[in-house]
């Protein structure tokens, strides 16, 4: 078996590993409605998992350091399995999030091990090719894996979608145990050195924009179908296929990203891409009567939110070449608990305020990332790199 066949084995399961995270956005009233919680209260799934997937990620990558990578994926598997098969198993919320924690653990601790193993199998010259083809099975998590879930559940209910995602996953554990060497990448960065990283003023303004700015899509983005049902009933084809679009959304974010940071430079297309994010989520303010237009507005949400997203991980990369990794992987934990305050921020707006209000949240949070990262840009112009 070739490299570049393990390489989209790899890629294959960081779609399933996408699909368990967001599938949860596509079905929450659903999952609310069968445990009988408020829609806030379900939206606290994506928090839970989120702090799990910040949180336990480095921890659990230090306490097996001394594994080989290998045998680290299939840890990470084994941990992703178990919580994912709980998921439709429990009909206790509080079991539902212990599921999620798990999920979030294993699901964190399989990314960042694909990503290095995904290099080590590429030929020399072609590492990040290969590394794009993991994150491309996140962007078709969200181009497939979100509204054929919502499908599935619509035919079913929405635990098939897991025992389906569980099944598929315990199938690809055997295919990697068999045909996935043992590779021995670099050593592992201790804690202290990477929490070293955040006195630095330049790096931790940064990583406070990226924060700033996912709260102001996990506010939106958590709760995007009850915002949906908000403005009028909406068949299951309609929802699904709304949510194939945002799909598709991302995906054309993520290629404007690399396109428009080559051209017009990483400082302007932050700053664009943040500015449309912002002016989108003010005009759903106006548009909340119409489907249509609060759809098209959140198309463009989501492809400036996807824009966003690798630029400021090309802009963290170009601070200290030296530590990119590093970086990179502070840059995901921040964008994590990015999701879970924005996800619980998001439900006690909706316990208290109409859900277009979300908008005006986000709003408020998109703005403070932009002022920080003018503020930034200003401080920092006789730098060589953009902050």
């Amino acid at each position: 078996m070739t490299n570049v066949f393990k390489i989209y084995l790899l890629a294959f399961m960081s779609f399933l590993v996408g699909t368990s995270q967001f599938i949860i956005v596509g079905v929450l009233d659903q999952i609310a409605d069968s445990l009988g919680i408020s829609v806030s209260s379900a939206g606290q799934l994506v928090s839970v998992y989120a702090l799990a997937s910040a949180i336990g990620t480095p921890l659990v990558i230090m306490a097996t350091s001394k594994m080989d990578q290998r045998a680290q994926l299939l840890l990470s598997l084994v941990v992703f399995i178990i919580g994912v098969f709980a998921m439709p198993l429990f009909h206790s919320y509080l079991l539902i999030v212990l599921s999620r924690i798990i999920v979030g653990v294993g699901a964190g601790v399989f990314v960042v091990t694909a990503y290095a193993m995904s290099a080590n199998l590429a030929e020399r010259g072609k590492q990040g090719t290969a590394m794009s083809n993991i994150a491309m099975g996140f962007s078709l998590s969200l181009v497939l894996g979100v509204p054929l879930g919502r499908v599935i559940t619509a035919m079913a209910n929405w635990q098939a979608i897991f025992w389906l995602i569980g099944i598929l996953s315990l199938f690809s554990f055997f295919v990697v145990a068999k045909v996935l060497p043992k590779t021995v990448g670099e050593p592992p960065i201790a804690i202290s050195e990477q929490l070293s990283f955040l006195k630095q003023p330049k790096i931790m303004s940064a990583l406070g924009i990226t924060f700033l700015f996912f709260i102001s899509f996990s506010i939106i983005n958590t709760y995007i179908t009850p915002f949906l049902f908000s403005i009028r009933p909406l068949s299951e084809h309609e929802i699904s296929t709304i949510l194939f679009a945002l799909g598709i959304a991302s995906f054309v974010g993520s290629k404007l990203a690399g396109f428009l940071a080559d051209r017009i430079g990483i400082t302007r297309t932050l700053l664009g891409s943040m500015s449309v994010h912002l002016v989108a989520l003010i005009l759903l303010f106006f548009v909340a009567h119409s489907i249509l237009l609060t759809s098209l507005l959140l198309f463009i949400w989501v492809a400036a939110s996807w824009t966003f997203g690798p630029t400021q991980s090309f802009n963290l990369a170009s601070i200290a070449p030296k530590a990119s990794g590093i970086l990179l992987s502070l840059n995901s934990s921040f964008v994590q608990l990015g999701f879970a305050v924005g996800a619980g921020l998001g439900g006690i707006t909706i316990s208290h305020l109409p859900l277009i209000a979300l908008s005006g949240v986000g709003s408020l949070c998109t703005l403070c990332a932009i002022g920080m990262l003018l503020l930034s840009v200003k401080k920092y112009a006789h730098s060589s790199q953009m902050l």
